[in-house]
């Protein structure tokens, strides 16, 4: 592996391991994101985190490397619908319209991250 695509694995674990810790340490910001039908939003946010920190982990083993962006790019999508709910209720209250709706194309462009790693 070139050092750039290693350099970016390595800012992709961080950002996993960052985002999963955030679930636990501020889950009020994801709990406002998460659409009223999904069922258990806390046990949700938190198994989110956790998930997000395993992927993050299994990045930096090459064994396991695929598996876990296979597992990030699964993630990215059954999230989704919260983003773009966020986006629905950012665009109610007239608060961050155009940052949630930037966050929408960024989700190809971290699927495409991840598929670089499998």
């Amino acid at each position: 592996m070139n050092t750039t695509l290693l350099i970016s694995l390595y800012i992709m674990s961080a950002f996993y391991l960052f985002a999963g810790i955030s679930h636990f340490r501020k889950p009020d910001f994801f709990l406002k994101i998460i659409p009223k039908w999904v069922p258990s939003p806390k046990k949700v946010n938190f198994l989110v985190g956790g998930i997000e920190i395993v992927l993050g982990i299994g990045l930096l083993f090459a064994d396991i490397r695929a598996y876990a962006a296979w597992g990030i790019i699964a993630l990215l999508v059954a999230v989704f619908p919260a983003n773009i709910y966020h986006y629905q209720q950012a665009r109610k209250k007239g608060k961050h319209v155009i940052a949630t709706l930037i966050r929408l194309p960024i989700q190809g462009v971290l699927i495409y991250w991840a598929y670089l790693f499998i």
